[in-house]
């Protein structure tokens, strides 16, 4: 196992009935601004219960924050905060909703004069703005990392940031609030928490048996939860076991110690950049080919992920790594999401060439070792087709 450090701040209440506990996590004298989506928490009644615990703050809201954070949207709410002095953000949302907000707890501090060079100069922000969240989609664990990932539409780009100062300071997690969320989005917040688990294991063998086994444990309860979860939201105990898979996917506890890889979400960000894909969906085309692309670096690993998630007993470690492959994509695949680019859109020709170009045009290489090249990454894309 690799040395490591670990620190997450961020405050979780989870359970039934507990977004009236915001209200003691705010400070008394905040000026708040209450961040959220689409309108649908106002439908589903997250917002009534929302505004009911903030009824005795000074609250602005600002919403339609789209479902890739857009740049030139969060730029009108940056000017909010700076207008209207805000003290205190809230999210009130998925990941979407609380990328972007942390991107304006960045963005209310830096002292440059365009924020989007936070992402573009891999700006780390120390102390942001302070906010918490209210977790309306379990999926990305961003209401307990300091990750986030924005997109600028106009051009077409989708870009990383983060820093120690962007955790939120305390996320409410309610599993009630799956009960009003479509199918859709339910199965896209599976599959991108089990893609999170991946990035993260899918490597090489490293003798961190406790890391390996808690990202096997949570893969295993997605793998379980998943059918019970779209067959009926309302079935609390499933619910409870999904969200806390999805925080724990990507709270930074499984990745310590251990390497980790990414390249997955590197292309299947530019998937969505160029294409408008569904985050989730792009994971699951990429995924498949990165593996069978990267096989011989990754075949152990695969084997024991075959072995212990699938229980592929039989066979090679080459015939155990393919099988988990196959799973995998059949996974994805009874899910309800294709997995080849040609699914989703006719236009994919020269796809694979303008990521490697963009790869190229950063100096990015990727992988958990450094080693694929933008030009691999171009054969990864053709071979998802």
């Amino acid at each position: 196992m690799n040395n490591f450090e670990f620190k997450n701040p961020t405050k979780i209440i989870f359970g039934k009935g507990t977004i009236k506990k915001i209200e003691s996590e705010i400070p008394a004298n905040a000026k708040v601004l209450m961040l959220y989506g689409g309108g649908s928490i106002k439908k589903n009644g997250i917002y009534d219960h929302v505004t009911k615990a903030l009824s005795n703050f000074d609250v602005i809201e600002f919403g339609g924050i789209p479902a890739n954070p857009e740049y030139d949207t969060l730029m009108k709410a940056l000017k909010v905060i700076k207008d209207e002095n805000i003290s205190y953000l809230l999210a009130v949302g998925g990941g979407s909703v609380i990328d972007g907000t942390k991107f304006l707890s960045a963005a209310a501090v830096y002292e440059g004069d365009t924020p989007w060079d936070i992402l573009t100069k891999k700006v780390r922000t120390q102390k942001g703005m302070p906010f918490g969240t209210v977790l309306t989609l379990p999926a990305t664990g961003s209401e307990m990392n300091s990750g986030a990932v924005i997109t600028r539409a106009e051009t077409k780009e989708k870009l990383a940031m983060g820093g120690p100062g962007l955790f939120p300071e305390f996320s409410v997690l309610d599993p009630q609030v799956i009960t009003s969320i479509p199918e859709r989005q339910l199965v896209n917040g599976i599959t991108d928490a089990f893609t999170h688990v991946l990035e993260q294991y899918m490597t090489y063998p490293i003798e961190a048996s406790l890391q390996d086994r808690f990202a096997e444990s949570i893969m295993q309860t997605l793998i379980e939860v998943a059918p019970k979860v779209i067959k009926d939201p309302t079935d609390y105990k499933p619910a409870a076991d999904f969200m806390w898979s999805c925080t724990m996917a990507l709270n930074g506890l499984i990745q310590k110690g251990v390497p980790g890889d990414w390249a997955v979400h590197m292309m299947g960000h530019e998937l969505t950049a160029l294409f408008g894909i569904d985050h989730a969906r792009t994971l699951a085309i990429v995924a498949p080919s990165h593996y069978k692309y990267n096989f011989e670096a990754k075949k152990e690993k695969l084997a024991q992920y075959g072995e212990r998630v699938w229980n592929i007993t039989e066979g090679s470690v080459d015939d155990k790594a393919y099988a988990a492959i196959e799973k995998t994509e059949a996974f994805f695949q009874e899910l309800g999401i294709d997995t080849k680019l040609s699914d989703y859109t006719k236009e994919y020709e020269g796809t694979a060439e303008e990521i490697a170009k963009r790869f190229t045009d950063r100096g990015w290489k990727l992988g958990e070792r450094q080693a694929l090249m933008p030009e691999d990454a171009e054969k990864i894309v053709k071979m998802a087709y």
